[in-house]
């Protein structure tokens, strides 16, 4: 029982960073032992059985519980949340055909590339007008987002307060099942690591390696470049002291607890003393833990796009905006989910016509780079909640003339 306990508590970071290492070095010594490869197909399976109900239940019941009513200020910051998310996935287009990148996929050549865009949307549309049921079953993820918002609109509008309760507690049921199977993520891990190594040999690290400095980029580059362009423009003076108060004060503690959820109280705080209205801030920025999803966004592009390469897949400009606007959407829904936006690539990657089970593949990689990805993604949603509340704040004081105490208790120093 003792040694159960210390599983448990030890870092799940540190379980995955060992279960690397070890199945990359059993696919060295031992790669015909393909029982352990086994342990990674099935970590895939759990995966693709539970990611569909996942994205079913979270979008109903956010739906059907939303609440109504939002004032100016709401809508500055709600605007702001989405476009940031949406401009993140436009960059991490931009870097993907800047620096395109491969990985390891089985059974890649089974796929065939879409056609015009014509084509694309024909069958996007057929796709979303799918039986539900099928849907659920064979993880088409566009249909199953069409249909989970047309039930949690209705259910809104007709269900009692009795139901909506239970809606969520069967999103939070679900959600802690998701938990439970990435507690068994080290084993996937090495299952998943020994078969690429014991197929491609150490090579494979390059490729994940090209991977991770591509995330990294894009992250960086929204959160010191777009963002603060973002916010200077609405608030017309230089943006970079609020911007790197917030990455000082929010996301280096977001980094390490790799939760924008667990990070609420510290942007509380942090509003707080930015001197921003309590009525507000209390409201966005759980808010922002919900819908700011610029490095879900990001992770959810680039490893749709690093699929597309890797299959030979041609994405044409109009088609990169659909998967941008995408990407934004399924971004949104990947909220307090560990690896949440992981599960949601099968989204993006169906608009090519990409089967789940080589986008749980894809699924797969992101779980052995999310190491490194995960803090430097989760760092980003953080700050960018932080950022724009206080934009949002300050900019509807200047319409209404008011003056403005840019950084609260931070000017002073």
């Amino acid at each position: 029982m003792n040694i159960f306990e210390k599983w448990a508590e030890t870092s799940l970071i540190l379980r995955i960073l060992v279960g690397l290492i070890i199945g990359a070095a059993l696919g060295i010594l031992v790669p015909k032992l393909t029982v352990v490869g086994f342990l990674g197909e099935i970590f895939v399976s759990a995966l693709k059985a539970i990611a569909p109900l996942l994205v079913f239940f979270l979008v109903v019941s956010a739906i059907s519980n939303a609440k109504t009513g939002i004032g100016s200020k709401y809508r500055t910051v709600i605007v702001l949340y989405l476009f940031s998310t949406f401009l993140s996935a436009m960059v991490a287009v931009i870097g993907s055909t800047l620096f395109p990148v491969t990985i390891h996929l089985t059974s890649a050549s089974t796929t065939a590339a879409p056609g015009a865009l014509q084509d694309v949307i024909g069958g996007m549309i057929l796709k979303i007008f799918s039986n539900p049921l099928y849907s659920l079953a064979e993880g088409d993820y566009l249909s199953i987002l069409f249909w989970s918002i047309i039930l949690g609109i209705s259910l809104k509008m007709v269900a009692s307060d009795t139901t909506k309760e239970v809606l969520t507690d069967l999103a939070d049921a679900i959600t802690k099942v998701v938990r439970i199977i990435i507690q068994f993520a080290p084993f996937g891990i090495m299952g998943l690591v020994f078969t690429s190594v014991s197929e491609s040999g150490l090579s494979i690290f390059t490729e994940y390696g090209q991977l991770i400095l591509l995330l990294v980029f894009c992250i960086s580059f929204v959160a010191f470049v777009t963002d603060p362009l973002i916010s200077g423009i609405i608030l017309r003076r230089n943006p970079y002291p609020l911007v790197f108060t917030c990455l000082r004060e929010s996301g280096i503690t977001a980094f390490f607890s790799r939760s924008s959820a667990a990070n609420i109280p510290v942007n509380l705080a942090l509003c707080e003393r930015l001197g921003i209205d309590r009525d507000f801030f209390s409201i966005s920025i759980p808010l922002g833990s919900t819908i700011n999803m610029e490095g879900a966004a990001i992770t959810i592009t680039v490893m749709t796009l690093a699929t597309c390469h890797t299959l030979g897949i041609s994405v044409s400009l109009p088609v990169t905006i659909v998967l941008c606007i995408i990407s934004t959407a399924a971004a949104c829904g990947a909220s307090g989910i560990a690896g949440g936006s992981l599960l949601l690539i099968p989204l993006a990657c169906s608009m090519f016509g990409i089967s789940q089970d080589i986008s749980m593949q894809v699924v797969a990689v992101g779980f052995i780079i999310g190491v490194i990805h995960d803090s430097c993604e989760t760092a980003l949603n953080s700050t960018g909640d932080a950022l724009f509340t206080a934009t949002a704040e300050y900019y509807n004081r200047a319409k209404r003339g008011e003056p403005i105490n840019y950084l609260g208790e931070f000017a002073k120093r």
